[in-house]
């Protein structure tokens, strides 16, 4: 798979802007939330933009709302668990037909509760390796690799749990 340059590794530290986006362009922060393993993905409910394909959890950021409070606030409403700890990982642009969505996928290994669809989405904890297989939005499939790539490193596993 090739990343082009629309795609942005976060360094180490990486602060958060809040800068607004182009016009027509859509903020969006996802989490993949990892426990046992597994990686969790969401099913889009029927009745919203693609429906029936899978992604990440996550949603729009609100008004002048920060990647991490948007984190939080669409964890506890999607999901119905609380962060505790996570890190952003990887910033990426993708254009659709109708729209631009600017995503910045984040790594939440501590979370308190168990995952339940309240938006009546369904949820399926899956292997890392087996994400290319799943049907996940083509705006999520870059994340994959690098995914895979990052929970294989036990340095960057290490420094998520120093990152608040």
């Amino acid at each position: 798979m090739r990343l082009g340059k629309e795609v942005q590794t976060l360094p180490r530290h990486a602060l958060e802007r809040r800068l607004s986006p182009p016009a027509g362009t859509v903020r969006v922060v996802a989490a993949a939330l990892v426990a046992g393993g597994r990686v969790l993905i969401a099913e889009r409910p029927q009745g919203k933009h693609m429906a029936g394909r899978w992604e990440f959890p996550g949603g729009k950021l609100a008004g002048q709302e920060s990647e991490s409070q948007a984190l939080v606030r669409e964890l506890r409403e999607e999901l119905g668990v609380e962060l505790i700890e996570g890190r952003p990982m990887m910033r990426l642009t993708h254009p659709y037909a109708d729209r631009t969505v600017q995503l910045s996928l984040w790594v939440v290994e501590r979370f308190r509760g168990e995952p339940r669809g309240l938006e009546g989405q369904a949820l399926k904890w899956v292997e890392p390796a087996r994400l290319p297989e799943q049907d996940i939005l083509e705006a999520d499939r870059p994340f994959i690799a690098a995914l895979v790539e990052w929970l294989a490193t036990p340095t960057a596993r290490k420094d998520l749990h120093g990152c608040r």
